[in-house]
């Protein structure tokens, strides 16, 4: 699989990099590295992102170079990193036609097979670690650079180390690239110490929401439009907020649901480890991980609670 995809890169000259909507550390710094990775092969690099990088995330190499929009020329090779599902990657991936070639990689286990190459691990603690298996796969030598990308996508979608999915191999690869000489302080600094006011005054008002299950198992907390107007904190300022109500003795099962527009909340689940959240995803039309998921549903926030807290009584 990897030596299929370094004979890509070796013949193709032209690439396209994108991944999920609402972009999180993983998904930013796997393609930021990889782009870092291809331009120093000398290859022709455009980065895509059909959502705006989060601010936290400003601070790494090539982030002010991801376009919105997709230029209107011919692809080789489209990357699609750590989507899950393709329609994650936006509107206008799904509808270009002047893409020859993709390649899914990913470490969901839900991920669709959607490519020429489909290189998925679930084991793979991030989709920062199947590039960095792609980069010294070839032979090459990971740079400073390439390293403070991968570092971040690694060390924020293993929740610093705390999850489950901090495997050997994640921490392995995270000390190579210490050893490049990063700067792990100043990168922790920048994703969990400068947090702007907005999102906490958000998260104040998120935490009022804390619903508890009688039994103690899940919990749950909400974001709503009139909770953004209120505090002007915009969406990617919740990155995290799923992991709260998880952070409780004795709740295996955290939901948050966040308003997208009237009638629309994306629902994410967070678990401990002995409840497989993806099933509960994958019942309500989404996807994920074991430990995290997420699904879109319709509805009022009171019909959609009653429907998945139901649920959950009935699978916990």
């Amino acid at each position: 699989m990897i030596e299929g995809i370094i004979e890509e890169i070796r013949t193709n000259g032209s690439f396209l990099i994108t991944t999920h909507e609402n972009p999180d550390g993983d998904a930013v710094g796997s393609s930021l590295a990889l782009a870092g990775y291809l331009r120093r092969l000398g290859k022709d690099v455009t980065i895509h992102f059909c959502d705006p990088v989060p601010d936290l995330y400003a601070f790494l190499p090539l982030a002010e170079e991801v376009t919105r929009t997709v230029p209107d020329r011919d692809y080789d090779i489209c990357f699609v990193l750590d989507v899950g599902e393709f329609r994650r990657a936006g509107k206008q991936i799904a509808e270009c036609k002047r893409i020859k070639k993709f390649i899914n990689i990913d470490h969901h286990l839900t991920s669709d097979n959607f490519g020429f190459i489909n290189y998925i691990d679930p084991k793979a603690a991030a989709t920062g670690i199947l590039v960095h298996r792609i980069i010294t796969g070839a032979g090459d030598v990971v740079g400073y650079e390439t390293a403070l990308c991968l570092y971040t996508a690694i060390i924020t979608d293993t929740g610093s180390f705390r999850y489950s999915n901090a495997n050997p191999e994640a921490f392995a690869i995270a000390g190579e690239l210490v050893s490049t000489g990063i700067n792990t302080w100043s990168i922790a600094e920048k994703l969990y110490e400068s947090q702007p006011r907005e999102r906490l005054e958000l998260l104040s008002l998120a935490l009022s929401t804390l619903t508890i299950s009688p039994r103690g198992e899940y919990a749950s907390i909400t974001v709503t439009l009139d909770m953004y107007n209120k505090t002007g904190a915009s969406a990617e300022l919740t990155d995290g907020f799923v992991n709260y109500p998880r952070s409780i003795r004795g709740v295996e099962v955290s939901v948050f649901f966040r308003e997208i527009n009237p009638g629309l909340f994306k629902v994410g689940f967070r678990s401990k480890g002995k409840i497989d959240v993806s099933r509960i995803a994958a019942a309500f039309g989404g996807g994920g991980h074991h430990n995290a998921a997420g699904a879109t549903m319709n509805g009022s926030l009171e019909e959609i609670k009653a429907t998945l807290f139901s649920h959950l009584e009935s699978t916990l």
